[in-house]
């Protein structure tokens, strides 16, 4: 009988020879940054050394990131041909990102899109909207629907149309509907301890090599707020 194959400490969703598509736990750096905690990436290579036997330094390409504080789906690529290809999927628009987030009150429609622009500050690490034309500011843009409201609060599906840093927390922030949780950019709506209510529950993507669009699916866990909307998760919580 062939030996059982070590199973990744981390959750895996997907993986052939070109694709590892898992979900990020909450809290950890998507890579390595100043604070020194183990992040994501580092993790995945040890895991795939282990799991998969590897001599050396394994390649993983990193494809997008999630703040620290989101969890959900990510995909990273295990060849150099998938991380060119994701990249331009990633350039192109054609990679689809989909996260549930829970904001306090609610937006003024129940669906539309979000367009602002957004100056970071490196030092500071923090993103604000800004006016057009604003040396520095990106343009980022997402489009949301209203799926659910209780407690004083809005479950909202968010479609991502840029990538920007902080993008989803400071576009809600800025049309007054914060993020649950959200410490840095609606601490004066939330409490010390609570857990950011933003999730990555969707990935899409051509594969790198054959003709198939793939997708991949990852609900939050089953804490406050996200029980308020048990039935409208795409899969079971946990």
């Amino acid at each position: 009988m062939a030996p059982t194959q070590p199973k990744s400490a981390i959750p895996v969703l997907y993986e052939d020879n070109h694709v590892l598509v898992v979900v990020k736990p909450v809290n950890m750096p998507t890579q390595e940054d100043e604070s020194g905690d183990r992040d994501l990436l580092t993790a995945l290579k040890d895991d795939l050394k282990v799991r998969h036997n590897k001599p050396g330094n394994v390649f993983l390409g990193l494809v997008h990131r999630l703040d620290r504080p989101v969890g959900g789906a990510m995909v990273f690529a295990k060849t150099s041909k998938a991380a060119s290809r994701l990249a331009d999927a990633v350039r192109t628009r054609t990679f689809g990102k989909s996260y549930l987030a829970v904001v306090h009150g609610s937006p003024k429609h129940s669906a539309g899109r979000l367009v602002h622009h957004l100056l970071k500050d490196s030092r500071t690490n923090t993103v604000t909207a800004v006016p057009a034309g604003t040396a520095g500011a990106k343009e980022a843009i997402l489009d949301y629907e209203v799926i659910g409201q209780a407690d004083g609060l809005t479950l909202v599906k968010v479609m991502l149309l840029t990538g920007r840093s902080h993008q989803i927390r400071v576009q809600f922030a800025t049309i007054g509907c914060p993020l649950y949780g959200d410490q840095r950019y609606g601490a004066g709506r939330n409490k010390t301890g609570q857990q950011i209510a933003l999730w990555s529950v969707l990935v899409s993507f051509d594969h790198p090599t054959r003709a198939e669009r793939l997708s991949f699916e990852s609900s939050p866990p089953a804490d406050y707020p996200w029980t308020l909307w048990t039935d409208r998760m795409p899969t079971p919580l946990k």
